[in-house]
């Protein structure tokens, strides 16, 4: 699966910016779909996931973002979204799409990400 994340920009601190990645090739509907960010000079952290295999359709969130950001899949269009309220300036960084066979980046505590196939990033930078 190939996938490309868009969205990104310069938000003040408070805005909101809506994250989609666009995946081909395969449906995103067989996969884990996560978001991860990265600082540079700073290790990746997985901002959500959705593992539709699991019961119910588990969903898991970093605590430093749990009731400010929404993901959700669209399965018609293929395409993942990662909404984002409340923005602030520690939410700055360069956000990736991922999918893979699980949430394990969740599931192990950051010990292992899980993914088979990641997107280029795009930028979120929220000024102070």
């Amino acid at each position: 699966v190939q996938l490309q994340a868009s969205g990104g920009g310069l938000v003040q601190t408070g805005g909101s910016l809506r994250l989609s990645c666009a995946a081909s090739g395969s449906s995103i509907e067989h996969y884990a779909m996560s978001w991860f960010r990265q600082v540079p000079g700073k290790e990746r952290e997985g901002v959500s996931c959705i593992d539709p295999r699991s019961y119910g359709g588990q969903t898991f969130y970093a605590e430093s973002v749990r009731g400010r950001f929404t993901t959700a899949k669209d399965n018609d269009k293929n395409i993942l979204y990662l909404q984002m309220e409340n923005l602030k300036p520690e939410d700055t960084a360069a956000y990736y799409c991922a999918a893979g066979p699980g949430c394990h980046y969740f599931r192990t505590r950051g010990r292992s990400d899980g993914v088979d196939y990641w997107g280029e990033g795009t930028q979120v930078t929220v000024s102070s």
